[in-house]
């Protein structure tokens, strides 16, 4: 697997994600065709240009709808701010209210 290509494909389907709606690490990955890559999607949002390059990470959250201990753009806080301000709403300080929230892809 070439990080560069890989990189890519994960940055195109995270643009895809509406604003007010998260996306799993493990969603991500089994949309580029690499389902046991969620780490690797991981190491692609820290190393993303953010939302200057158009790609919104902070919709990118853990399966439990946990915030990223170490968003890469200002921590937990600001992840949670940036989605709070799309509309995205919690469970408790640190969960998405995955039920309401997630992207659901129409294949």
């Amino acid at each position: 697997m070439a990080t560069e290509g890989f990189f890519q494909r994960v940055y195109d389907v995270v643009r895809e994600v509406p604003m007010g709606r998260v996306v799993t690490y493990g969603q991500v990955a089994a949309l580029v065709g690499e389902p046991r890559k969620a780490r690797f999607v991981g190491f692609a949002m820290h190393s993303s240009p953010g939302m200057s390059g158009g790609v919104p990470c902070h919709r990118v959250v853990f399966k439990d709808g946990s915030l990223a201990p170490g968003f890469a753009f200002g921590g937990p806080d600001e992840q949670r701010r940036l989605l709070e301000a799309e509309g995205v709403t919690f469970l408790d300080d640190s969960h998405v209210d995955m039920s309401a929230c997630q992207w659901e892809v129409m294949a």
